[in-house]
């Protein structure tokens, strides 16, 4: 008689089934984006980011606090200056609020946690784009931009941060910034490319958590959804350049993508839970049509089974304490 196959047996019981898993999440896995706003005098929630708020300086460092003791790996930073204008002013001075805040974690966390920096100028300019615009306003002049970052760059390194996120999709910035943190001493700085981010619409709540001030869209820089082998080639050339680690964003609606650059990549892969997807995950769990922490693990499981070492999540501390 022909033995039968049971695939069931080891499903039986839950210990079974976590021995067998194929995909483990733990804690040092999850990086937890933040906002502070410059100016605030109690932490301001986000309307479209149930959970979320823009940070003061001290409540910041507890939040910080608060992730380092869950066991998150890191953190990364995000800053929304009180004043804007067409070049970003407020992102390299020393005094803005992001360089500001990243020597204050540095100092309130220390080595519990990696501190890193967004390195991108939309945040800070009051049009809104990723970089400085031509003369005639009609796109975003690369060179101009690349420029930029570096005085960026040499800012965050200083205040402390040990990883920079180049979120800008400029190209050659990658490069640019490295080239611009060895001449000036800091060559033991880590860089993470933004590589394969798309222009998607699911950064919605994203640009009310920053006060963007875009109006249009970024789909001259960053990458059309419909393309997939493109991701790859944004990666390789990044890599080449000398990106310490790359990234896919969106995650959840590009895991072909993320699947793809963890394949192929020398160097550590990373993927963006970005806020619209957790957005839908608050609003269907508010009106009772999932179960809301299963979904926070499975979608975040699911990023990481498709290839990414760590993952950026609005729901990183909470998740770290789940899955201790």
């Amino acid at each position: 008689m022909t033995p039968m196959i049971r695939p069931r047996r080891l499903r039986a019981t839950p210990a079974l089934r976590g021995l067998t898993a194929e995909t483990r999440l733990h804690p040092r896995d999850l990086i937890l984006p933040m906002f502070v706003r410059e100016g605030l005098s109690a932490p301001a929630p986000i309307g479209s980011m149930p959970g979320v708020a823009q940070h003061t300086l001290d409540s910041l460092r507890a939040a910080a606090t608060e992730a380092a003791t869950a066991g998150v790996g890191g953190v990364m930073l995000f800053g929304i200056p009180a004043e804007r204008d067409g070049r970003g002013s407020a992102a390299d001075d020393p005094q803005g609020i992001l360089n500001v805040a990243t020597a204050a974690l540095r100092e309130e966390v220390g080595d519990a946690l990696v501190v890193q920096t967004d390195l991108c100028l939309d945040e800070f300019t009051d049009h809104g784009h990723c970089g400085v615009l031509t003369a005639d306003g009609a796109g975003v002049d690369n060179d101009a931009t690349l420029d930029r970052y570096r005085a960026m760059a040499l800012a965050q390194a200083e205040a402390g941060s040990e990883l920079l996120g180049l979120s800008g999709m400029m190209d050659g910035q990658v490069a640019a910034v490295r080239g611009a943190l060895d001449d000036a001493g800091f060559a033991d700085t880590a860089l993470l490319a933004y590589s394969a981010k798309y222009a998607s619409a699911f950064y919605g709540p994203f640009r009310e958590a920053v006060d963007s001030q875009l109006t249009g869209d970024r789909k001259g820089y960053q990458m059309d959804p419909a393309n997939r082998r493109e991701g790859l080639r944004e990666v390789e050339l990044d890599i080449a350049e000398g990106a310490d680690i790359v990234m896919v964003k969106p995650a959840m609606s590009y895991l072909d993508v993320l699947a793809d650059v963890a394949h192929a990549s020398s160097v550590p892969v990373w993927a963006y839970q970005v806020s619209g997807e957790a957005a839908m995950i608050e609003a269907a769990a508010q009106n009772g049509w999932i179960d809301r922490q299963r979904v926070i693990e499975e979608s975040v499981l699911s990023i990481k089974r498709a290839g990414a070492d760590a993952i950026l999540s609005y729901f990183a501390t909470e998740l770290a304490g789940w899955i201790r």
